[in-house]
């Protein structure tokens, strides 16, 4: 294993000599970058997307800032605004007497009420000088009223008749009741 001699293949090729990196800190900051593109590489492009978009966001802002914040009104405008005014203050006026008709009819209503109680009163004073009784006369006077006042009539209740015997008893297993309780089968089951 002596006369083993081992030779270059690239004896014969003249040798050509690379001229190191200049900067040799680029190549490791490709390798930063690479390295940080692979990690964060969605978390950078999403934060670039949303600057973009802020930005847009608050070019737009600032324009319509500059802008006169209302345009000068012009003459149909003017009237257009003065109809819509006229129109509200007149459904405004006639929601006004509707609800004035309406305070009109129940204090009238009010009226009535406290002349048949003021009445009332009178009747039983005169019952009571004459000597009948007060409490017959005030019952039959709150009776009228009541009916008189009530418009809803009561309907007789009907004797209705049961659906079942007086007899029956769910828990005593009769009653003709076509389905029976029975218990289950003990033991390991056979389906199956």
């Amino acid at each position: 294993m002596e006369d083993v001699e081992i030779t270059d293949v690239d004896e014969g090729r003249p040798q050509v000599e690379k001229p190191p990196l200049k900067n040799q800190d680029l190549g490791s900051l490709s390798l930063f970058v690479g390295d940080l593109l692979s990690q964060y590489g969605w978390h950078l492009l999403v934060v670039t997307v949303l600057v973009y978009v802020l930005i847009q966001y608050l070019s737009k802002r600032r324009s319509s800032q500059s802008r006169p914040t209302s345009p000068p009104q012009t003459q149909q405008d003017a009237a257009l605004v003065a109809r819509r005014q006229e129109a509200m203050e007149a459904a405004r006026r006639k929601m006004q007497a509707e609800l004035d008709a309406k305070a009109a009819v129940f204090r009238e209503k009010q009226k009535q009420q406290e002349e048949e109680k003021r009445r009332q009163k009178i009747e039983v004073w005169e019952s009571m000088q004459q000597g009948k009784s007060y409490k017959g006369t005030a019952k039959l006077s709150q009776t009228t009223e009541e009916a008189s006042s009530s418009t809803t009539v009561m309907k007789p209740k009907t004797d209705k008749k049961s659906l079942r015997s007086a007899d029956y008893n769910p828990l005593s297993g009769e009653g003709g009741g076509s389905c029976s309780w029975r218990p289950g089968r003990r033991g390991p089951s056979s389906g199956g």
